[in-house]
């Protein structure tokens, strides 16, 4: 990859020429604009890695373009005021408002060089921490041993480096999202931002702002595109985006750019793009809930994630892991599992998979005591003693419903029981029946049920 996209805004010919010869010698990508108004045009289409930016231009000076661009420190583009008549004011002022250094013509190479040097490693050091910050409370490489783990780390590796587009596919919990940062720490956009967005989780009538953004007066607010630029968007839960959104999405990847909500002027698509699903879109495709064309366009290489049932030998590697995991992160007291308690979740049936395993460490770590977590404790935690229930005990109405509305009658009781003993935390009632939280909101919904009211009765 180049050194960085950078913008030089200057009125002065000389000056840009001179700046862009020296800048390109280093390996920088360069655009160039001699006024405001170029600028923003060239700002808003491709955000640059960096700005350069004269003071004194005649339609509209460079501290009020800082200004209308002094927001946008969610991307952490970092500005670098030039002057020909620099004062200590103008530029204690410039950097009050947001500018990383202030250097002052005529310029020398050697300053401009290590100004405009120093400004790209800040940020990409702002970008790092952030994403460390991030790493640090998810799990960045697929765990285990076996061949089915093996195999996928090393799919994983072989299609990294190629920048295509991949759909990966999974039960709920299997590690879809481990695998698509895996996938980044292998690629050529290793050094870049990696930006996820659950789509299950947006508003349909939110849905195009958070990706492509947002655009009125001067204000600009960045969506998971732009957010994502020179890195990889990884859109989780992508089956349960709407056919309006579809198609928009659809386009942005055929035309390769995009206009923010509000916005008139194209943006340039510059990232590698990861869906993942634990639906089965082809059935979607069949019933017309999800377009053909966009299946198609996204599926150029499939990454299928292995069920834990299908690597059950990971297992002790899995709560090894875990273990470790809870004790460094959460704080919690370490505690060894015996052979027997390892056997036990070895021969589960996982059906939440990795991340049913993962809030079994953690809640045996809280509850249990001692040293050892036994086999006892995972046959409680597992909830191991079977609940038979008599014919008797279910009322007698129910018998003459369809099993469609008995089976919504028993969830419904079921489910605003559990929230009233939560005292309406859906995030706990999610982790207690084994439901990813956004499929318990929408199954929430379906039947009914208003968790406030349930919170407050």
């Amino acid at each position: 990859m180049s050194g960085g996209a950078i913008l030089v805004v200057d009125d002065e010919p000389d000056i840009r020429r001179l700046v862009q010869e020296i800048l390109e010698d280093e390996g920088y990508a360069i655009t160039t604009a001699e006024n405001a108004r170029a600028a923003r045009l060239a700002y808003d289409t491709r955000r640059p890695d960096l700005v350069l930016l004269d003071i004194w231009m005649p339609d509209t000076d460079g501290i009020t373009l800082l200004k209308e661009w002094s927001h946008d420190r969610s991307l952490s583009i970092p500005v670098i005021m030039m002057s020909g008549h620099g004062t200590v004011e103008t530029a204690v002022e410039a950097i009050r408002l947001g500018a990383y250094d202030f250097i002052e013509k005529p310029l020398t190479t050697a300053k401009l060089l290590i100004t405009v040097e120093h400004a790209l490693q800040a940020a990409r050091l702002i970008q790092e921490n952030l994403s460390l910050k991030h790493h640090s409370e998810t799990v960045g490489t697929p765990v285990g041993k076996s061949k089915a783990m093996k195999r996928l780390r090393e799919t994983i590796e072989r299609i990294a480096a190629h920048d295509t587009w991949v759909l990966i596919t999974g039960e709920p919990g299997s590690g879809k999202e481990v695998a698509a940062r895996y996938l980044h720490s292998h690629s050529a956009r290793r050094d870049r931002p990696f930006v996820e967005m659950n789509l299950a989780a947006i508003p349909a009538q939110n849905m195009a702002v958070q990706l492509f953004g947002s655009e009125s007066d001067e204000t600009i607010t960045p969506g998971v595109f732009e957010q994502a630029a020179g890195g990889t968007l990884f859109l989780d839960q992508i089956g349960d985006l709407d056919l309006v959104t579809q198609s928009r999405l659809l386009n942005v990847l055929e035309e390769k750019r995009f206009l923010r909500v509000g916005g008139k002027t194209p943006v340039t698509l510059d990232v590698r793009m990861l869906a993942a699903t634990n639906q089965d879109l082809a059935a979607l495709v069949a019933g017309k809930r999800f377009r053909e064309d966009l299946y198609y366009r996204l599926n150029v290489v499939p990454l299928a994630v292995p069920a834990l049932r299908e690597h059950r030998e990971d297992v002790p590697e899995l709560v090894s892991f875990y273990v470790d995991w809870m004790v460094e992160k959460e704080r919690l007291p370490y505690r060894r599992f015996t052979t027997g308690a390892l056997n036990l979740l070895r021969n589960h049936g996982w059906p939440g998979n990795i991340r049913e395993l993962k809030n079994l460490v953690q809640r045996v770590l809280i509850l249990s005591h001692g040293e050892e977590v036994t086999e006892t404790d995972v046959a409680a935690a597992l909830g191991a003693q079977k609940i038979t229930v008599s014919a008797e005990a279910i009322p007698a109405p129910l018998f003459g419903l369809p099993l469609r509305d008995a089976r919504d009658q028993f969830e419904k009781a079921y489910l605003e029981y559990h929230l009233k003993r939560t005292g309406g935390n859906v995030a706990e009632v999610a982790e207690i029946v084994g439901m990813e939280r956004t499929h318990l909101y929408r199954k929430l919904k379906g039947l009914g049920i208003d968790i406030k009211g349930v919170k407050e009765g």
